[in-house]
């Protein structure tokens, strides 16, 4: 009996050396040696082949791969072994891969796995039923689904490819990523395990624990940093804001979004539209920067107001108190020392008839109040400076970036008649925008042209600076600097400083004028009613009968004029105090003799239709 055991135990030596001495240790990546195993025994199939059958503990090495099996048999002539019970293969260290069942073809080192399957690389798990596993390329692929758990991330999906050497996933078909923080579904991922990337290669959507939702076809997302990079057309919806864009970078960190191509940004919650080549968002500060023919739309159920620039800039009320000079003085309006209403006081005189019941002006307050300077009528250059800075803190922007931000003086000060109590910033009204250069404004009832333009949402009112001139129907409004106060989203009114100049067509040709140093027009429901013109006020006025054929001209200058409208036409002037004027007769001067100076009718520059706007 002694001699049957050593006879075997010599056997299994000389099986293993004949092993080791027939193949030189250079060619070990080829072959498959056995290195440790219980049992071994061999069983002829034919003349030619035989089978190598092991069992327990068994442990093979084939290069630096180890495979672990309960048992294992071997066909050399076939080149292939097959490994079964708690299969183990540890691929240099950095892969180590589990399963029931192995079937192995050792010349081309490649590796099918069922049962249980289970693939490890130190950062990121995958489990499947079967895995094809190349140990050459180190490429795994499986197609009756698996699941990747990386941390707290769980990915599945139908089919996926595992590259091992770059730690990547490419998962296909019902891909469904679930997370503590966001979870996200598309027809195919590719998803880095050691960085948490995902790049995403077809349609895609992400939903995050806030309730934002990403819709994208191709991109990349760092989803333990929160950077983004969408390189096809993408829509974020961040619930009241949403932007699109044919490429969109997004940092959740700073909270910036850089919109580029055919971008658009909405804001539900003020109602407002922005259309641009080039857009940056700030949530964080709820800045919102436009350039590259940009175009804005504050919505409305009947008139819709449409803005165009060369730069649109909007953001919160009380941020823009930091940047402003704290030192903003009051100006007292001067015209209102020298030119009082005189309605009661001075005498009058109707080039019509006086109407005191009717006069829509008596109940209005038509003095101007204190009011504060407007830098934006100012050469402050520290003010330029600082919101400059500002913008480019706010968006992270290089000075390259920012070289479309005008500079031309009196365009990017800070705009007067902000008051300075407390404002909340989650208050809808907590929030202004400027427009600069080219500025044009459209709706229904009123369009404007400036070179700068500031809104605040707090007063409603639209600040119009460096030539600005506003539309309204047949009227004309021009002068150094417009205040137009808007009420329900309508025109209210109108304050024009400076070179004030109104002009009312009657029919092409015909202009009823009203110029002077200050101006106060009203409407009524979004039409223009009356207005009062003060300082040094002249007009010309063409007098109709009650045929509306024309009998006369009336040129006078007074200190003070009341105009009415009626119909979209001026019907009355009422001149108030030192009236000096001249009646012509119809036949004694044509049309064109009958100009006020500094006379001009901008009708070419007006803007005709909103389409006009998206050119």
């Amino acid at each position: 009996m002694k001699i049957q055991i050593v006879f075997v135990f010599l056997v299994i030596l000389g099986f293993r050396y004949s092993l080791y001495a027939q193949t030189p240790v250079a060619d070990t990546a080829k072959i498959v040696q056995i290195l440790d195993a219980r049992r071994l025994s061999f069983k002829k199939i034919n003349d030619t082949s035989s089978l190598q059958i092991l069992a327990g503990n068994v442990k093979l090495r084939q290069g630096t791969a180890l495979f672990y099996c309960d048992s294992c048999i071997i066909n050399k002539q076939a080149n292939v072994f097959e490994a079964f019970g708690n299969v183990h293969i540890n691929d240099n260290d950095t892969t180590n891969i589990y399963s029931n069942y192995l079937r192995y073809f050792i010349d081309k080192r490649q590796a099918y796995l069922k049962g249980n399957v289970k693939l490890t690389d130190g950062h990121a798990t995958l489990t499947t039923p079967e895995l094809d596993y190349n140990m050459v390329s180190n490429i795994g692929t499986y197609t009756k689904g698996g699941k990747v758990v990386n941390g707290k991330s769980v990915l599945t999906s139908k089919e996926g490819v595992y590259y091992a050497d770059l730690r990547d996933v490419y998962f296909k078909k019902n891909v469904d990523l679930k997370d503590p923080a966001y979870s996200l579904k598309a027809d195919s991922l590719l998803y880095n395990t050691e960085l948490q990337t995902a790049r995403f290669i077809s349609n895609t959507y992400l939903r995050d624990t806030s309730g934002r939702v990403i819709r994208t076809t191709e991109g990349y997302y760092e989803l333990r940093s929160g950077r983004a990079q969408f390189t096809q057309r993408t829509t974020i919806v961040d619930h009241a804001l949403t932007v699109i864009g044919d490429q969109i970078a997004n940092d959740d960190s700073s909270g910036v979004i850089q919109i580029r191509g055919r971008g658009v940004m909405r804001d539900t919650a003020q109602g407002i539209a922005i259309l641009a080549n080039e857009i940056f968002v700030n949530k964080k500060t709820e800045a919102y920067l436009a350039t590259v023919k940009p175009l804005m739309i504050v919505k409305q159920e009947k008139d819709s107001i449409y803005i165009t620039a060369d730069t649109l800039f909007s953001a919160r009320l009380t941020d823009l108190r930091k940047v402003a000079d704290t030192s903003v003085k009051q100006n007292t309006d001067t015209l209102k020392k020298s030119f009082q209403d005189s309605l009661v006081k001075a005498n009058t005189l109707d080039s019509v008839a006086i109407k005191t019941s009717s006069d829509t002006l008596v109940n209005k307050d038509i003095s101007v109040s204190s009011m504060k300077t407007n830098s934006l009528t100012s050469n402050n250059h520290d003010s330029l400076a600082k919101k400059d800075a500002a913008i480019k803190k706010q968006f992270r922007l290089s000075n390259t970036e920012t070289k479309k931000a005008p500079s031309k003086p009196g365009m990017n000060k800070k705009p007067g008649g902000i008051k300075k109590e407390e404002t909340n910033k989650s208050d809808s009204t907590n929030r202004y925008f400027e427009a600069f250069r080219n500025v044009r404004v459209f709706s229904d009832s009123i369009q404007t042209i400036s070179d700068s333009l500031f809104y605040s949402f707090k007063d409603s009112t639209f600040q119009l600076f460096q030539k600005p001139v506003v539309w309204s129907k047949g009227s004309q409004i021009t002068g150094d600097t417009i205040y137009l106060f808007t009420k329900n989203k309508k025109a209210d009114r109108i304050k024009v400083f400076e070179n004030s100049f109104l002009i009312n067509e009657i029919q092409p040709g015909f202009y009823n004028q009203v110029k002077s140093s200050r101006l106060d027009a009203y409407f009524a429901e979004g039409v223009l009613d009356s207005a009062r013109a003060k300082g040094s006020a002249e007009s010309i006025y063409f007098l109709q009968d009650e045929d509306s054929a024309y009998s006369g001209i009336n040129q006078t200058s007074s200190d003070i004029m009341d105009v009415f409208f009626k119909e979209n036409q001026l019907s009355r002037v009422v001149f108030r105090r030192s009236v000096k004027g001249t009646l012509w007769p119809i036949k004694q001067k044509q049309p064109s003799e009958m100009r006020l100076p500094n006379f001009q009718w901008l009708e070419d520059r007006r803007p005709k239709t909103k389409y006009e706007l998206f050119e």
